[in-house]
Parts: C-alpha cells; sequence; structure tokens
C-alpha cells in the first residue's frame, strides 16, 4: 500500500482573510483531509476505527509557512507517513500551489481508547 498520497484541494473565499490570502488556520484542517485520504487509499477509515472502541489524536503538529494562497487557487497537498510505531503514526506534509511550496508541516498522532488511555494501533494500521 502506498505510504504517500496527494489530493487536490481549491481554496473557498471563506477560507480566506481581509488581505485575500489562505488563513494558516485551514492548513491544519487540509492535513487533517491529507490524513483521511490517504487512510482511505490504503482500504482504511477513520470512521472503521472509531467505531471499535479506538481514536487517533493529534499530540503533535509543526507547521512552516513558505508562501501564501489566495482565492480559487488549486492547491496539492502531498501527506506521507514516515513512521509507525505501536501507538503512534507520524506524518509529513506539502501543500503545493503549482510548483511553488506553500507549507511544510509533520504531525503526530496517538492512538487512545475513549477513556484517553495510550492504545496499541489496529493491525489495519500497523500493517501498512
Amino acid at each position: 500500500m502506498d505510504a504517500e498520497h496527494s489530493i487536490q484541494i481549491r481554496v473557498r473565499y471563506c477560507e480566506t482573510d481581509a488581505m485575500g490570502f489562505l488563513h494558516h488556520s485551514h492548513f491544519i484542517n487540509f492535513f487533517e483531509q491529507g490524513r483521511t485520504e490517504l487512510l482511505r487509499n490504503q482500504g482504511g477509515r477513520y470512521r472503521d476505527i472509531e467505531e471499535g472502541g479506538l481514536f487517533l489524536v493529534v499530540v503533535r503538529l509543526s507547521c512552516n509557512y513558505h508562501s501564501p494562497a489566495r482565492y480559487d487557487d488549486l492547491l496539492t497537498l502531498v501527506t506521507r507517513v514516515d513512521r509507525v510505531s505501536a501507538v503512534k503514526i507520524e506524518h509529513s506534509y506539502r501543500l503545493f500551489c503549482g510548483d511553488r511550496l506553500l507549507a511544510s508541516a509533520t504531525s503526530t498522532l496517538a492512538c487512545v481508547d475513549r477513556a484517553g488511555q495510550v492504545q496499541r494501533l489496529p493491525d489495519s494500521i500497523t500493517a501498512q
């Protein structure tokens, strides 16, 4: 299965700030979309994981902003699984507008149960 996946995202008007740029807070939402679609591309679904009583929670996120995007720009987000341990998944992200790098980021997700206790990742994820 692929450890990297790309999606296209069009910047909506409501995602821009008073200067007409994509607001920095939306990048984090895009990264979540990237993780969701990467997992889906690998044959999994977050919904199934949660219905099994497990949750993948963000415990660390770091983002470097390189260049702005504007309304109606068509962006490409590349999401990659960098490392999987027994209880955590580390991702990296690169967001582009054409060949221009807009942002690079990393995140760490931990697997927990409904009570917030750390749990082993499901086999469906660790087998990737």
